[in-house]
């Protein structure tokens, strides 16, 4: 007789915690080659968008022989919200049929006789919509897929105009991109029903959009391929990130240089305007009003919503006179690094935070620091570098993307 020993199979403490440890390093490591993953495939299925709306634009222009009017609409001389759009409409709803929106289109361009729960109403709104901030009208509370980006986190509420994520360029300049509200005398005329001349704002118009003007291709002299035709909006989710945060700084927008926005910017955390600045009231502030921010209205063709500058390099921050007034707006992302922008043959790329981006102490065109003097800059090149030459029409420039 003899003793048998026996042996357990199984895995001690130790072992086990190994085992562990060793799953758990993996999973880091992988998790950020996931999420990289998954922001590629955000930031290509963003270009597709911008292809499309970049073919739509062409698709209008073929049909029109000119790109959609930004802050557009119906002549009026009604001041209401609710039976005029009073020329406020933006490039994205002209385009709607060739975005394969046609069901939205229709709603638009007929009278609508039902509210946003969908009970009848008489009178209904009128054709081409009351205005784009009327939050009882359905189509404007319907967010577009192909103007959204996927990397952007924000979405709509239920009782709110739809978001976008896409804009146009307006060029390097900022006097008269508003309302584009000169008669031919060259004075200010905010009639909803006036003829705005188009000698004297064709002087102020530096970009392939103007406020209440056609473009033309054929205007575009430095090159459909070498001119910004629209880009990318980072939606502002009030978190105070620089690149989405409007601030309005009142008229000085006008008469200082781009700079200024620098000393408003958190001096620790410099992607955020400073916390330090109030709601506002006088001086530098950060409007509070939960619609009166950066792509939060995709029908509305002002210029905080619908429209951007190559001023200030891309993700950096935007300052407006008031709200819906005169201001310089960046185009903007959550991809990290940089933004798309559609060129003016359709071409989608991407262009880096770091881009050359010229003398950002330079007063832009339109008021000087010289006693208030005017000055176009008509035909000059921009004074912004790179950036600022990808969004003139005809600044002469002879600098391309791919010298950056």
């Amino acid at each position: 007789m003899h003793n048998a020993s026996t042996r357990r199979s199984g895995f001690t403490l130790v072992e086990l915690l190994v085992v562990i440890a060793i799953i758990g390093i993996m999973v880091g490591l992988l998790l950020p080659a996931v999420q990289a993953a998954r922001e590629a495939a955000r930031r290509m299925s963003c270009s597709n968008n911008m292809k499309q709306i970049g073919l739509g634009l062409h698709n209008y222009e073929s049909a029109y022989k000119h790109l959609p009017m930004n802050t557009g609409g119906t002549k009026t001389t009604d001041w209401s919200d609710f039976s005029s759009n009073q020329l406020s409409l933006a490039w994205s709803v002209g385009i709607l049929p060739f975005m394969e929106q046609q069901p939205l289109w229709e709603q638009i361009k007929n009278p609508f006789g039902r509210n946003r729960v969908d009970a009848p109403i008489n009178p209904p709104f009128p054709a081409m919509g009351p205005t784009p901030w009327h939050t009882d009208y359905q189509p404007w509370l319907t967010e577009v897929p192909a103007y959204r980006c996927p990397s952007d986190p924000s979405r709509s509420a239920a009782i709110q105009v739809g978001y976008s994520n896409y804009v146009v360029c307006t060029g390097d300049a900022i006097f008269e991109q508003a309302l584009g509200g000169l008669n031919e005398a060259g004075n200010g005329d905010s009639n909803l029903n006036s003829e705005w001349g188009e000698s004297s704002t064709a002087r102020w118009a530096r970009g392939m959009f103007r406020a209440r003007h056609f473009t033309r291709f054929r205007d575009v002299q430095d090159g459909l391929s070498n001119t910004a035709m629209a880009g990318e909006c980072a939606v502002d989710n009030t978190t105070r990130y620089a690149n989405s945060t409007i601030v309005q700084v009142d008229d000085n927008v006008w008469n200082l240089p781009p700079s200024q926005g620098r000393a408003l910017l958190d001096p620790e955390l410099p992607s955020f305007i400073s916390p330090s600045l109030p709601a506002c009231g006088s001086g530098p502030c950060v409007d509070g009003a939960a619609t009166n921010h950066r792509g939060k209205r995709w029908p509305d063709g002002r210029m905080e919503y619908s429209t951007f500058q190559t001023i200030t390099p891309p993700n950096s921050y935007n300052l407006s006179r008031r709200h819906t007034r005169s201001g310089l707006y960046c185009v903007s992302s959550f991809h990290p690094g940089g933004a798309h922008i559609i060129m003016g043959d359709g071409a989608v790329t991407f262009v880096t935070d770091s881009i050359e981006a010229g003398d950002q102490d330079h007063v832009p065109y339109g008021r000087s620091n010289n006693g208030g003097a005017w000055d176009a800059g008509a035909g000059r090149p921009s004074p912004y570098g790179l950036w600022g030459a990808l969004g003139t029409k005809n600044g002469r420039e002879t600098k391309f993307l791919d010298q950056n």
